[in-house]
């Protein structure tokens, strides 16, 4: 979890009277920490922000959202870059679950150039990556066994 995701959840928990941060286990994508790992660092981070539940799920997020009678998304976006691949999964969110809205936020500038990638890579080889994940997800990944 980086500053940039926090800073979107803190933003986007303003819009919506429960917000729920979803961790999805994608088996495709090669993650650091377990499911659980990840949950125990969200839920770390945004403990302070009365309205926002986190949950973990396998599987296509559109179906998990009509399952849970979830109306909408909301996805940060950093660049054009972005803009592109997110309005094609909103795209095909909408085709697999009628009604569905994706809402996109821009990211705060202060946090525009930071990715997971990027701080992964920089966990992995040593690099300082403490001004680009919150305090607490910091403090977690120096405990962490490599």
């Amino acid at each position: 979890m980086t500053k940039g995701h926090a800073d979107l959840i803190e933003r986007g928990a303003k819009l919506a009277d429960e917000f729920i941060v979803g961790i999805i286990q994608n088996v495709n994508k090669k993650t650091l920490f377990t499911i659980e790992e990840r949950k125990e660092m969200v839920e770390s981070v945004t403990a302070p922000l009365d309205n926002v539940r986190v949950v973990t799920f396998e599987g296509l997020l559109a179906d998990y959202l009509r399952a849970n009678e979830i109306p909408a998304v909301l996805r940060g976006l950093r660049a054009t870059l972005d803009f592109e691949y997110e309005i094609q999964m909103a795209q095909i969110n909408s085709k697999l679950y009628k009604g569905m809205e994706t809402l996109f936020l821009m990211t705060d500038e202060r946090y525009s150039y930071i990715s997971s990638s990027a701080v992964r890579e920089l966990f992995t080889l040593g690099g300082d990556y403490s001004d680009m994940v919150p305090e607490k997800v910091y403090e977690y990944m120096q405990n962490y066994k490599r």
